[in-house]
């Protein structure tokens, strides 16, 4: 796959990601032309079963990162380097949903992002895509 075809796909699923995920606030940064990563403010839906739901605004990591592949002529054939926006450093934060049903905790926690970088996705932290 040429890099360019690369660096579209990457750049087609994270728009499409910045649309799954909420709002991202304006800022003074060129998204067209931005790549890297930083911290952005959304906006998603809070949601738990026995609760009504909460919409919460905070910050997250949004970017874009090189990526490239090369081939290779031995197993796996191909030398593959794919870097994905995430969260370097977080801290937690935890709301009161509204409305609980009766023995249900009413509390929900989320990351909130402080610093973000290009690196390899862990799926310990995120939810890793994979082919």
């Amino acid at each position: 796959m040429k890099l360019q075809h690369v660096v579209a796909l990457g750049s087609l699923s994270l728009l499409l990601l910045a649309g799954c995920l909420g709002a991202l606030k304006p800022s003074g940064i060129n998204l067209r032309t931005f790549v890297g990563c930083a911290v952005r403010e959304f906006t998603f839906l809070a949601k738990k079963p026995g609760c009504r739901r909460l919409r919460i605004t905070t910050d997250a990591c949004w970017g874009r990162c090189h990526t490239w592949e090369k081939p290779v002529l031995e197993p796996p054939y191909i030398e593959a380097h794919h870097r994905v926006c995430t969260y370097n450093v977080t801290k937690r934060e935890t709301v009161k949903l509204p409305r609980c049903a009766p023995n249900v905790d009413p509390f929900y926690t989320y990351p909130v992002a402080i610093r973000c970088d290009c690196d390899l996705c862990s799926t310990a932290t995120t939810e890793c895509e994979t082919a």
